[in-house]
């Protein structure tokens, strides 16, 4: 190992000598001396000093020497430190809303009570102490509720992945978390995918329409015929939401949808766009006719008032719609067409179930999703397709 942890307030460092050849032999084999200088903790210099018969021995016993210092210094490794250097890893590795799903659910559940540990103190059975205080825990945004199931299964899953990253920078030999095994439940019912049928959605999307024009002849903004813009583009396009929020005039041509950008939102300072969530997700989606229809007049209304450019953003002119906005709407709709209320996400469930109920292929759906393989779509979509083990058997019976 040639690299060693340095803390903020503890730093040892190593500095390498050359394996020496020595006069003599044993076994026919040549004298070796291995040294290695290094300043302990508290900062006094210091020497190891070995002697090895042939040069493999040699290069073993080096290698020996510097695991056993390394694993001197990673007994002192707070989680805490651990959590700052993975952090300052991670940001480079995925999406700024990703991160802040990792480092709030990691900060608000896992740090309070561990963030002073040692790594080699963080025991299965302090795991097991854990997970019984997170059966306690309620709902950092809806602090009357408990934690749901999925969420303490997420929160186990980035603490998890927290000390995988401790076991692959060799800072402890195996992850205690993988012994005590994830939150489970054997009472809970798997939640069944929720969407719209095109009935539930014509009634939503009515109500949606109602209050944009109540709205307009109110106050003579446009402002609300956005969400009932960006539920009609969710519906019929299955596309995330960040995709539609970055989507500009620019992006549509000939009927087409170009899928080029996302947007993340920041709680503080400007939104970032970014590029979609994979390499799949940059695709081209042609229109349907009723989506066709509902952008031209939306477009209409832009082009009505002054500064109307291709660059503005479909949904929302200058900046696209809050997440929040956009929640509160969705659950205003859904209120007054007297229609369950679904997730944002569930809209591309939506798309896909009206897809894949009317018998186009798999290939087609994983495609207009911006899945990076069919197997995802297929494990999310498969049970809506019932009739293929019906077609399959009646090929095998032909085959006889």
């Amino acid at each position: 190992m040639h690299s060693i942890f340095n803390t903020k307030n503890r730093k040892r460092s190593v500095i390498f000598m050359p394996i020496y050849k020595m006069d003599g032999k044993k076994d026919g084999l040549q004298k070796y001396r291995v040294r290695i200088n290094f300043t302990d903790s508290s900062g006094k210099s210091k020497q190891i000093d070995r002697v090895a018969y042939g040069k493999d021995s040699a290069k073993e016993l080096e290698r020996q020497l510097m695991h056993n210092l390394s694993n001197e210094t990673l007994k002192r490794i707070t989680l805490q430190e651990l959590y700052d250097e993975y952090i300052a890893v991670k940001k480079f590795e995925v999406r700024e809303n990703s991160m802040r799903t990792i480092t709030g659910r990691l900060e608000l559940y896992v740090l309070p009570k561990f963030k002073d540990y040692k790594l080699n103190k963080i025991t299965s059975s302090e795991l097991q102490k854990w997970k019984q205080y997170i059966e306690t825990c309620t709902n950092a945004k809806k602090p009357t509720e408990k934690l749901s199931s999925s969420m303490k299964k997420n929160i186990f899953g980035e603490f998890r992945a927290l000390l995988n990253y401790a076991v692959k920078m060799e800072y402890i030999p195996r992850n205690p978390l993988t012994v005590v095994g994830n939150f489970r439940n054997p009472y809970e019912n798997k939640k069944e995918m929720d969407f719209y049928t095109p009935k539930e959605f014509k009634k939503y999307i009515q109500a949606a329409q109602k209050q944009a024009e109540l709205s307009e002849q109110s106050t003579g903004s446009i402002y609300e015929w956005n969400f009932y813009v960006f539920f009609n583009i969710a519906f019929y396009t299955g596309m995330r939401k960040g995709e539609i929020n970055a989507l500009k005039w620019s992006d549509i041509d000939d009927n087409i949808i170009h899928v080029r950008r996302s947007i993340a939102q920041k709680l503080k300072g400007e939104d970032r766009e970014t590029p979609p969530k994979n390499k799949s997700s940059v695709r081209d989606l042609q229109m349907p006719l009723p989506l066709i229809n509902i952008l031209n007049e939306h477009q209409k209304r832009y082009k009505a008032i002054d500064g109307y450019s291709d660059n503005l953003r479909i949904c929302g002119g200058i900046k696209c719609l809050r997440d929040t906005t956009i929640e509160k709407r969705n659950e205003k709709f859904a209120d007054i067409a007297n229609v369950k209320k679904i997730r944002i996400h569930d809209f591309r469930h939506s798309h896909a179930s009206l897809l894949a109920n009317n018998g186009i292929n798999i290939q087609e759906i994983a495609r207009r999703l911006g899945h990076t393989n069919i197997e995802i779509t297929w494990n999310i979509y498969s049970h809506l397709y019932p009739q293929q083990e019906e077609k399959a058997v009646e090929i095998l019976n032909k085959i006889v």
